[in-house]
């Protein structure tokens, strides 16, 4: 999923949407849907901080002040996008249930054998035009799910506790990534056929009150293929990253006799019922693990200092750089006033 850093800066600001009609929203399955409203949260500068390691962002600001790029906000046009839509007829007394899509191919579509579970569920789907796996993923596929929310959530009654982030496939590992960096917008991640491990250079930890509430109340559910076994490991992988960052909220459904491909409506449902469960945190767990955490952090961060202070500025800015791959956000803002400390003139 590669990244291109300077696109993302040479974007333009809009204003938030006026108050909505009183004309009632349509439901049913609609097609090429535009939308018109910009949030706040699909600001690039919002991008950067919440999705690229502290010295990556760093990096990406310096370089645009270095070639004079204005930074325009909102990295897409939406009179461009399409977006396909399902809105089950009636909505729940607490409002519907919003699960944004995202696909690993190029068209808005909604699986056809999918409105039943979430007509069950109360639960609307989006998912956009040109946002598969050959599109830039933080120019396109992850404001596009963000803002795909946002109008959703401006024209219809949606519940705040029920805001979900999805995808199949390559649109799984995104969702994935979204979810690690917005859990102050969706309560819940439904991964299909694709997972990555956190903490690395492509899902780098976001700042520490967010990566926080991942923690606390993120649910992650798995549904992969019985017979797609390549994808069963990378779940394995990703899952196992999770607990060693101390998030627990995670399950798995089984979808039998079934490969590399969309999900029957019968796991689909399973998965949804549980993504409906809130997640039941044990304090004292999650407490024990984040001081494990903090410990390890702290201690690489001394050493840097101590390298640093010794005169080895090369060993130190290796080491910080291993740092801010492994721990994002939850190293800043030390790792930010280290880089510039080797970095000063001496």
């Amino acid at each position: 999923m590669p990244i291109r850093l300077l696109p993302l800066l040479a974007v333009l600001f809009m204003p938030l949407p006026a108050t909505a009609s009183d004309v009632p929203a349509a439901t049913g399955l609609l097609h090429d849907e535009v939308f018109t409203g910009y949030s706040p949260l699909s600001r690039s500068s919002e991008l950067v901080r919440r999705l690229l390691s502290p010295l990556n962002a760093l990096r990406v600001g310096q370089e645009s002040r270095r070639q004079g790029h204005a930074i325009r906000e909102q990295p897409l046009d939406l009179a461009q996008e399409k977006f396909a839509v399902y809105v089950p007829s009636h909505a729940p007394p607490r409002g519907y249930a919003l699960l944004v899509f995202v696909p690993p191919w190029p068209e808005a579509a909604v699986p056809s054998s999918w409105t039943s579970p979430l007509d069950r569920h109360g639960m609307i789907y989006v998912s956009a035009a040109n946002s598969g796996n050959a599109a830039d993923v933080l120019d396109r596929r992850v404001p596009l799910a963000l803002l795909a929310a946002y109008n959703i959530m401006q024209k219809y009654p949606v519940d705040p506790q029920r805001i979900y982030i999805g995808g199949f496939s390559g649109g799984s590992r995104v969702a994935e990534r979204i979810a690690l960096g917005y859990p102050d917008l969706f309560h819940g991640a439904l991964l299909l056929a694709g997972s990555d491990p956190i903490g690395t250079a492509q899902l780098s930890l976001p700042p520490a009150r967010l990566f926080r509430q991942f923690q606390d109340s993120m649910r992650l559910i798995y549904l992969t293929g019985q017979n797609d076994q390549d994808h069963l490991d990378m779940d394995t992988r990703s899952q196992q990253s999770l607990h060693e960052w101390c998030v627990f909220h995670l399950d798995t459904v089984s979808a039998p006799w079934s490969g590399h491909e969309v999900v029957a409506p019968g796991p689909l449902s399973h998965a949804l019922d549980l993504l409906d469960k809130p997640a039941q945190p044990d304090p004292g767990k999650l407490a024990d693990c984040r001081a494990r955490i903090d410990k390890h952090l702290t201690e690489q961060l001394q050493q840097t200092e101590s390298l640093l202070a010794n005169g080895k500025p090369d060993k130190a800015r290796s080491l910080l750089d291993k740092i801010d791959i492994r721990y994002g956000g939850l190293a800043a803002p030390r790792s930010i006033q280290l880089a510039e400390k080797i970095s000063a003139p001496h």
